[in-house]
C-alpha cells in the first residue's frame, strides 16, 4: 500500500508545466511537416523556427520553477528529434533534393541521422561527474535545434528571390551541417546567459528582445538568413574560446598550489609507543 501510495501521489504543476511546452512544441514540429506535404513551405519554416523558440522555453523554464525530471529530459529529446531532425530534412528532401532521386533521400536521412546520434551523445554526456565545471558553457557539436535553423539557409535565400541553389550545392551543404552536428566541434551553449542581468541593463535587454522579434516577424527570411551566417561565423570563436578554457584549467592542474609536492607534505608524526598503528581508512 506505502508503495501504491508514492506511485499516486500529486505531482506539483512545476513538473509539468516544461513537458507542457515540449509537447506543444512538439505538435508544432509536426503541423509543420504537414504544411510541408502540403506545399505551404513558408509556413513550414514559420513552425520550425516556432518549435526551436518553445525548446529554449522549456528547459530554462525546468530549471526557472526547479521541474527537471528524466522523464522531462527524455521526451524533450524525442520531441527534438522529430522537429530538428526529420522535419528540416524532408523540408529539404521536398523542396530540393528530391531531384537527385535516392542520393538526394540519402542526404535527407543522414542530416536526420546525425541529429538522432547528437541528441543521444548529449543524453550520455550530460551524466559525466568527472567533467569541470567550464565545460558546461559548450555543447559538443553544434545543438540539434541550431543544426536545424541553419541547414535550411538554401530555403530563405530562394524565397529572399537572391539565390537558387542546385540540388548538387543543397546536398553539400546538407551533409556539412550534419557533420558539424556529430563533431567534437565545441560551440557556445548560451545556457548560462540571462541568469543575471545588471540593472542598468534591464531597459536595453528589453528593447533588444522586441526589436528582434518585431524584425523575426516583418523580415523574417533576412533575419534568419543573416543569423545563420553569423552562427557560422562564431563557430571558431567557440572552438578558440574552448582551447583558452583548457589551458587554464591545465595550467591550475599543473601549478604547485594546485597539488602540494611531496617537499611541500607535512611530516607525519609516528603513534605514541603505547598505541598501535591504526590501518589507513580506505575511501
Amino acid at each position: 500500500m506505502e508503495a501504491r501510495r508514492k506511485r499516486f501521489r500529486a505531482i506539483p504543476v512545476r513538473s509539468l508545466l516544461p513537458n507542457l511546452v515540449t509537447l506543444l512544441a512538439l505538435c508544432v514540429g509536426l503541423t509543420g511537416i504537414r504544411l510541408a506535404f502540403e506545399g505551404k513551405l513558408e509556413l513550414a519554416l514559420y513552425a520550425i523556427v516556432f518549435a526551436a523558440a518553445l525548446d529554449g522555453i522549456d528547459g530554462r523554464l525546468a530549471r526557472l520553477m526547479k521541474g527537471q525530471s528524466k522523464f522531462g529530459a527524455e521526451l524533450d529529446s524525442l520531441a527534438d528529434f522529430m522537429n530538428f531532425g526529420c522535419a528540416p530534412a524532408l523540408f529539404l528532401y521536398l523542396w530540393g533534393l528530391h531531384e537527385l532521386g535516392n542520393v538526394g533521400w540519402i542526404a535527407a536521412l543522414l542530416f536526420a541521422i546525425c541529429g538522432a546520434l547528437r541528441l543521444a551523445r548529449f543524453n550520455v554526456m550530460i551524466d559525466d561527474p568527472n567533467k569541470p565545471a567550464w565545460t558546461g558553457n559548450f555543447f559538443t557539436g553544434v545543438p540539434a535545434p541550431a543544426g536545424a535553423i541553419v541547414v535550411l539557409l538554401p530555403l530563405y535565400l530562394n524565397l529572399l528571390g537572391l539565390f537558387k541553389a542546385p540540388a548538387s550545392l543543397v546536398l553539400v551543404y546538407t551533409l556539412v551541417i550534419a557533420g558539424l552536428m556529430v563533431s567534437r566541434l565545441p560551440v557556445f551553449s548560451g545556457k548560462r546567459v540571462g541568469k543575471r542581468i545588471p540593472p542598468e541593463m534591464v531597459l536595453p535587454v528589453f528593447v533588444f528582445v522586441v526589436a528582434f522579434f518585431a524584425l523575426l516577424i516583418a523580415y523574417p527570411w533576412w533575419v534568419l538568413t543573416l543569423g545563420t551566417f553569423l552562427y557560422l561565423a562564431c563557430l571558431p570563436l567557440g572552438w578558440l574560446s574552448y582551447q583558452e578554457y583548457e589551458r587554464k584549467h591545465a595550467a591550475a592542474i599543473a601549478s604547485p598550489d594546485a597539488v602540494p609536492s611531496v617537499a611541500e607534505a607535512p611530516e607525519i608524526s609516528p603513534p605514541p609507543p603505547d598505541q598501535p598503528e591504526r590501518p589507513a581508512r580506505l575511501n
